[in-house]
């Protein structure tokens, strides 16, 4: 998950105990400290108010001071009752991710039936109020009690949504090459996806690519053999290819393509896969794309739609392990629900345990066009998929998840993988705006994914569903 910054703004109000909502502000602060959450609270800005907002007075000053910090999410919990005004404009005239919860209420005093709070009721009125400022964008979690699973999941979800936002807002896509003329599927509309989404696409030259990538070749052969050496010795197995100059180029182009990314400051690249690198400079683009997707994000085939796939998928994950690129090929011989995720190239850090070393082959499809192309199997794994896509002018995030089984040895990187209902997924896929290709991660993160597409005005389809 991408860092994210998140504005404490602890709501209270005159009618009901300000010690217990004083109280309550504390434990929430020691919880979001407890579970490592990066915040910046009122407390200096409010001390008069012991650093909640309780009065419509106080908007102006707490955003003021929420865009001054650059936050990226706002966390308004209701303490004891709700300033609801306060609560729907702040909400407004931030334009974040805005997350309400309460403390579940404890029962009335015994001896005289008094109450401390009334979070609930308080908490009604605010959702009332933003509904009616910000519509459906602010994210709920139910009436508990702090030290409940579901307040720490709630959480959880909600920062990965809000960095999913984050990343969508911010979005630069180098793209190196021109679409291939047979590519029909990945056409798209960068003039629509700025205005409507604030996504660039900066369009990178694949003469100058190639030229400076022989350039770093013939600058460093030398290094670019020692590197090479290790990888031998560490997980990579060259032994099927005849022309090692092919390999050392790759790693420079590796290398000219992580300049690029911290040059222009790049979110994820798409490139042209084929013809015109590999017959340029030798080397097919799996080694190359292997190794730089370790860290950077990378989107075959000229597929624009597919690096801010990746860019959205990346920031809603929490499993450690990188991202990857894959499209959907085959139907599993024998299970109806499972099918072949399968494509030329993925990090070498996601490779299954029995593969001990990536062997470097041939390719049998297209043979002669990619000199190099890496096999391995995918690693096991529960798995969440997602594809941003659209035409005819309408766009949607379709998302679902996975995970891995066994199945029959195929070239290439690959994973056969089981879902709830492929013939569902089949039929959603084909008659939906998608295309063959997707962004994969390992672990559970569709729900960070959906909850953020309320914020970006994106409708969902979840497959199987």
């Amino acid at each position: 998950m991408a860092k994210v910054l998140l504005g404490l703004c602890p709501i209270g109000k005159f009618v009901f105990s300000h010690s217990d909502a004083i109280k309550h502000k504390k434990l929430i602060q020691q919880k979001l400290t407890g579970m490592g959450v990066d915040y910046v609270d009122l407390d200096g800005l409010l001390p008069e108010r012991d650093g909640l907002v309780c009065d419509q007075g106080d908007v102006d000053a707490v955003v003021a001071y929420f865009k001054e910090k650059g936050v990226d999410a706002i966390f308004m919990p209701h303490c004891n009752f709700g300033t609801e005004g306060a609560v729907g404009m702040i909400a407004r005239k931030m334009g974040l991710p805005a997350l309400l919860w309460g403390p579940r209420d404890e029962a009335p005093d015994p001896v005289d039936g008094s109450r401390l709070r009334d979070t609930l009721c308080g908490l009604l009125a605010s959702t009332k109020v933003v509904r009616k400022l910000v519509g459906n964008k602010f994210t709920y979690i139910e009436n508990c009690r702090i030290d409940d699973p579901v307040f720490a999941d709630s959480l959880d979800t909600f920062l990965r949504a809000a960095a999913v936002v984050k990343a969508a807002r911010n979005m630069r896509i180098g793209y190196i090459g021109s679409r291939i003329d047979f590519f029909w599927t990945t056409i798209t509309n960068e003039s629509e996806l700025l205005e409507r989404f604030g996504i660039e696409v900066l369009p990178l030259d694949i003469a100058i690519f190639i030229e400076n990538t022989l350039k770093r070749y013939n600058d460093n052969r030398e290094r670019y053999s020692r590197e090479l050496d290790a990888l031998k010795e560490s997980w990579l197995d060259c032994g099927n290819v005849s022309d090692t100059d092919e390999l050392l180029k790759g790693l420079a182009a590796k290398d000219e393509m992580l300049h690029l990314v911290k040059k222009h400051r790049l979110s994820a690249v798409t490139m042209q896969s084929f013809f015109s690198i590999g017959n340029a400079i030798g080397c097919g683009t799996s080694l190359y794309t292997m190794l730089a997707g370790e860290e950077v994000l990378i989107a075959d085939e000229s597929d624009v739609h597919g690096a801010i796939s990746s860019i959205l998928i990346e920031a809603a994950k929490s499993d450690p392990g990188r991202v990857f690129f894959p499209e959907y090929v085959i139907r599993h011989p024998e299970n109806p629900n499972a099918v072949l995720m399968w494509h030329v190239g993925a990090p070498a850090s996601l490779r299954h345990p029995s593969c001990g070393k990536v062997t470097i082959m041939p390719p049998w499809i297209l043979p002669g066009t990619e000199p190099v192309q890496a096999q391995f199997r995918l690693k096991d794994g529960d798995l969440s998929i997602c594809r941003f896509d659209g035409d005819t002018g309408g766009y949607v995030l379709g998302v679902g998840e996975a995970r891995t089984i066994e199945g029959p040895y195929t070239r290439d990187f690959y994973a056969w993988i089981e879902v709830n209902d492929w013939p569902r997924w089949e039929r959603q896929l084909m008659e939906g705006p998608y295309i063959h290709h997707c962004s994969a991660a390992y672990g559970h993160c569709t729900d960070a994914l959906i909850e953020a597409a309320k914020y970006l005005d994106l409708p969902v389809e979840i497959y199987g569903q």
